[in-house]
């Protein structure tokens, strides 16, 4: 696909119908969407199966057009009050560290209470060789979002596909 292509996206269906015309005999298709080095996701699309998602940072993909439709979906799929507990959790952790409490109450939780950090299905890569683990560290503070996706790629073996479209 590419980003003329993703134009036309408005909806998850959208991403979804456009990567299954991607496909090749009901192969499964990855979909990457980076936005300025801010956060990357990774849609994966099996047949007519539902679309497995991961976001690396939630907050922050909330807060674009792109990232928004995503972690809207994710969010419907976990439900709020997941979020809300892990919000909590993450509070807590704050109070007893009495760490950088005021830069996080400046920041806040992002859009619809979005959590910052990775966000979706870890688990999503690993038929292809790539642990939930390798993802997530990836996708922690100072990762570059360009950079982790090309890492992705290159485990993936699809790394010359991903600069062709760059």
């Amino acid at each position: 696909m590419s980003e003329t292509e993703l134009d036309a996206v408005e909806t998850l269906a959208d991403l979804t119908d456009l990567a299954r015309e991607a496909a090749q005999d009901d192969d499964s298709v990855l979909v990457f969407i980076e936005q300025e080095d801010a956060w990357f996701a990774i849609v994966r699309v099996d047949g007519e199966e539902d679309p497995r998602i991961f976001v690396s940072d939630g907050a922050a993909a909330a807060r674009s057009s792109y990232g928004s439709v995503l972690t809207d979906e994710l969010v419907d799929q976990a439900g709020e009050s997941e979020f809300g507990d892990l919000d909590d959790l993450v509070a807590e952790l704050e109070d007893d560290a009495q760490t950088e409490a005021q830069d996080d109450d400046e920041e806040g939780d992002g859009r619809g209470g979005v959590p910052v950090g990775p966000l979706g299905d870890a688990h999503l890569l690993t038929e292809f060789g790539l642990a939930s683990d390798a993802l997530i560290a990836l996708s922690g503070e100072g990762a570059v979002p360009g950079d982790a996706l090309e890492e992705i790629a290159e485990a993936l073996g699809c790394g010359e596909v991903l600069e062709a479209v760059r």
